[in-house]
């Protein structure tokens, strides 16, 4: 794993520690990608996942009630989120990676 992304991780793992109860998290790594995936309790459950390969970087943060979510910010490639940005989904955004928040159960979307 890159020494910057292992330090990375480590400062994640590090502040969630300070900051919440209950931290797990576990690392997978080959030699082409690294994946750390966290959960944590606060008055919520905390839900991280960082996706680290090719000079790309993917993540997911969620907080959850129950099983209700209350808020979510990650830069999948979703269509709605595609189509909240860019008004139409073309061939050449399939597949772009769209920085995005979810609240309501993920019912509302927001581009930022």
């Amino acid at each position: 794993m890159d020494r910057d992304i292992k330090q990375y991780f480590a400062h994640v793992i590090t502040v969630s520690s300070a900051a919440f109860t209950d931290v797990e998290y576990t690392i997978d790594e080959t030699p082409k990608r690294s994946i750390l995936r966290l959960q944590a309790m606060y008055a919520f459950r905390l839900f991280v996942t960082e996706l680290f390969s090719e000079n790309r970087r993917k993540y997911r943060y969620y907080l959850l009630k129950d099983n209700w979510v209350e808020v979510g910010f990650d830069n999948s490639p979703d269509p709605r989120a595609l189509r909240l940005k860019y008004g139409q989904i073309t061939t050449s955004q399939v597949g772009k990676l769209v920085p995005h928040l979810h609240l309501a159960n993920k019912t509302e979307l927001f581009d930022r």
